[in-house]
């Protein structure tokens, strides 16, 4: 009888990433994958820490495992949690192993070995950020691949740099070599991530570079790129969008659309420099997706910047917005910032965004209409609908067309759905 193991990710998609290569390690190894609330052998929570709030997840998250192991299980902990309050979590005495992110793609071969009896301490093996398994078995259908980690930027509001060090870059090699195995796969759509993939820099090979070098790849497959920052947009990376395989969509973090604010977060442009670069890609291309970050109720923002924020918000144009409430974090210098705004501020701030965000979503999606678009299915139902992404990320429904998972089809967009998603109604074009 094979053993159980259940995984919990908690944070960014470089998480989920790093979940579903140590979910590959296990499930070739003959484990068998459970759901979290299930009774395994082994709990495994991958931690965020961005925030006080993100500490209080992982701690409840944590808690649960424990909870469920009912004192027989495997527990471990790993992520960036790990990183800022290790001494908390070996003091708790209910964990089995606490793994930082250096020694996170070891994270199988320690719980092997412990149930072969094998004595395997964490600080035994050498660091390596990117010696992660090709995903071959996880939650999601897109195939990311790990291109860089760590960051130098050192926002104010974030601990980031301090929890996954300072910004290292994957040798190319292995990157064109993870792509072509996942390719082998069937795999069709490609994900560029890390924590700061602008930045890319290896033995002298930027960013566009890169991007250039993976999209000479042969093979049906289209690559997208994850979260970025406004930084490092060269002429060349703007051009590199022409080839029908690069992906017209970009999450472009932009944080706060008022200079004031931006320059107390210690971001590196100005509102300025951020819409010359969504002004640049319009040009070219003009349905291109523009997806985003703000941060409402940072320390010291006055009515007056939240105003021209949200002014400059509605200028551009957005898609998406994720919007977060500044959440004060420990160990960050905005947590010493004067004029700490308040939640009643913090709330209504957030509930303006969202109800521009929605707005804008309905607004971008109506100008698909009539217009094709390529999907790909990534998941069926018995009455033979399918649902996917399309190349500028838009949710697509087909209903009735018995489509393939993991295939392309053009598709002609016919209505837009009144749910959640704003999902956008197709047929075979």
């Amino acid at each position: 009888m094979s053993r159980k193991v259940a995984f919990k990710t908690l944070g960014c998609r470089l998480n989920q990433f790093e979940t579903d290569s140590i979910v590959t390690d296990f499930d070739n190894a003959g484990y068998e994958i459970v759901g979290f609330n299930e009774e395994a052998d082994v709990y495994v929570v991958n931690t965020c820490t961005v925030t006080n709030q993100s500490d209080k997840k992982s701690r409840y998250t944590i808690n649960q495992a424990v909870k469920t192991g009912n004192n027989h299980a495997v527990v471990v902990v790993t992520g960036c949690m790990v990183s800022n309050q290790r001494d908390y979590l070996e003091s708790r005495g209910d964990i089995t192993y606490v793994i930082d992110n250096q020694q996170k793609s070891q994270l199988f071969q320690w719980v092997d070995s412990h149930f072969k009896g094998e004595v395997v301490a964490p600080s035994s093996s050498e660091p390596n950020l990117f010696n992660f398994s090709l995903v071959e078995k996880g939650f999601h259908t897109r195939s990311f691949i790990k291109i860089q980690d760590g960051c130098d930027n050192f926002c104010t509001y974030c601990i980031v740099p301090a929890v996954r060090g300072r910004a290292i870059s994957r040798p190319v090699g292995e990157i064109l070599e993870n792509i072509a195995k996942s390719l082998a796969l069937g795999n069709k759509e490609m994900v560029l991530t890390g924590v700061n993939i602008s930045r890319y820099d290896y033995n002298g090979l930027k960013f566009d570079d890169l991007v250039e070098r993976i999209l000479e790849l042969p093979g049906d497959f289209r690559v997208r790129i994850s979260s970025v920052e406004p930084e490092g947009f060269t002429e060349k990376l703007i051009g590199l969008f022409a080839n029908p395989k690069l992906c017209p969509h970009l999450h472009l973090c932009l944080q706060s659309g008022s200079d004031k604010v931006l320059m107390r977060m210690r971001r590196f442009y100005t509102m300025e420099q951020f819409t010359h670069i969504i002004k640049q890609f319009r040009e070219r291309y003009p349905r291109f997706n523009f997806t985003t970050d703000i941060i409402v109720g940072f320390p010291g923002e006055t009515p007056e910047e939240f105003a021209e924020s949200f002014l400059n918000v509605e200028q551009i144009g957005f898609s998406h917005i994720h919007t977060f409430k500044y959440s004060r974090r420990d160990g960050t210098r905005a947590d010493r910032l004067p004029d700490q705004v308040n939640e009643k501020t913090k709330t209504q701030r957030s509930e303006a965004i969202r109800k521009l965000a929605e707005q804008m979503k309905l607004e971008y999606r109506k100008q698909f209409i009539g217009k094709q678009q390529t999907l790909l299915v990534e998941r069926t139902d018995s009455r033979g609908g399918a649902r996917g992404y399309s190349e500028h990320y838009l949710p697509i429904l087909v209903k009735g067309a018995r489509l393939e998972r993991n295939n392309f089809y053009r598709v002609r967009i016919v209505d837009i759905l009144d749910d959640k998603e704003q999902t956008l109604l197709a047929e075979l074009a």
